[in-house]
């Protein structure tokens, strides 16, 4: 039985592209018997953005997410779910990875990279704005995975070069020591897709154009209404190619239900009507969730109790994992 881990960043509210491109694949994904699923919070992670930093909602933005995965279906009885803070070994192992990791590796991290190509197209210090969070940000990742003997982790493409960086830190000790970790493997869903936003770009909360995932109704009606579509004469018909609105009905309706939107875009009846159709789609699929979400938010009674349980859960495993690992470094 492999273990299959996921990490999720509490960088903001959440919205439908986190549903459909990350936690409804997540959720899907452990419904397979076969393997063993963790799934936590990366509340440290955050804390490298300065933004989300100063704000200091870390802790109530985490409880959001953990109420959205169990709204959304996680089975935690079958499913370990944590928070990234309450487990001190990850840190810890964190630590001891760093002096076998070389800055060069860190230098080729995309984020660092990013972060310094910008300042330089700005006549700005190249290390401007960096803190050591996100320069060992790789580092801190390898540890949330090679610390729960991860098998696979599930990630977006732009994530693979993380995979790529632990496995290089995993590899450089288990020739020094022995086999202390696995070598995990990434797990890229290519059918994973990636929601346009109302005003036609990428869903992001960086581009201000996300529809919430858990707003009210009339916040989720407004939202839909608010899509930018062309000007297109009723009885007109509608190209569903590059429309932000059919983008978003394929998202929620099986490929039956579609042939009846692409009969109303050929037909013409209008973007107003469409938009009213896909609120409707929409609201249907997320009206029993929201309800739960919001119930667990208003008493997180069982919230804190999943984190409570697994909290002691994971300790104990990722010590057993660090004693190994400190004993290898320190007596070998």
């Amino acid at each position: 039985m492999k273990t299959v881990l996921t990490g999720i960043k509490p960088t903001g509210e959440l919205h439908l592209g986190n549903y459909l491109g990350a936690i409804k694949p997540a959720i899907d994904l452990s419904h397979d018997k076969n393997n063993k699923y963790a799934y936590f919070v990366a509340d440290i992670h955050a804390l490298n953005n300065d933004a989300i930093r100063k704000e200091g909602a870390i802790n109530e933005l985490t409880k959001k997410i953990a109420a959205a995965f169990f709204a959304l279906g996680l089975d935690t009885e079958r499913c370990l779910f944590y928070k990234q803070s309450d487990i001190p070994q990850i840190t810890e192992m964190s630590m001891y990875l760093m002096n076998e990791t070389s800055k060069g590796l860190l230098n080729r991290a995309h984020a660092y990279k990013a972060k310094v190509q910008d300042n330089v197209a700005n006549h700005f210090d190249p290390d401007k704005g960096v803190n050591m969070g996100l320069f060992n940000y790789p580092v801190l990742m390898a540890a949330d995975i090679l610390i729960m003997d991860t098998d696979i982790v599930p990630v977006g493409k732009d994530q693979l070069q993380h995979i790529e960086i632990t496995r290089d830190i995993a590899q450089s000790i288990n020739s020094q020591y022995g086999e202390i970790f696995k070598l995990p493997v990434a797990s890229i869903d290519e059918t994973t897709m990636v929601l346009p936003g109302n005003d036609g770009r990428k869903m992001s909360k960086s581009y201000g154009n996300t529809i919430p995932l858990f707003s009210t109704e009339k916040q989720l009606y407004k939202n839909i209404m608010k899509i930018k579509t062309d000007s297109i004469a009723l009885g007109e018909p509608i190209p569903t190619e590059g429309s932000v609105v059919y983008t978003l009905f394929k998202a929620f309706l099986a490929e039956h239900d579609m042939v009846e939107v692409k009969k109303q875009f050929a037909a013409g009846v209008g973007y107003g009507n469409l938009k009213k159709l896909l609120y409707e789609v929409i609201n249907n699929d997320l009206n029993d969730k929201r309800l739960k979400y919001f119930e667990l938010l208003e008493d997180p009674t069982y919230i804190d109790s999943i984190l409570e349980k697994n909290k002691e859960i994971v300790r104990n495993q990722a010590q057993s994992k660090l004693d190994l690992l400190k004993d290898k470094m320190l007596n070998h």
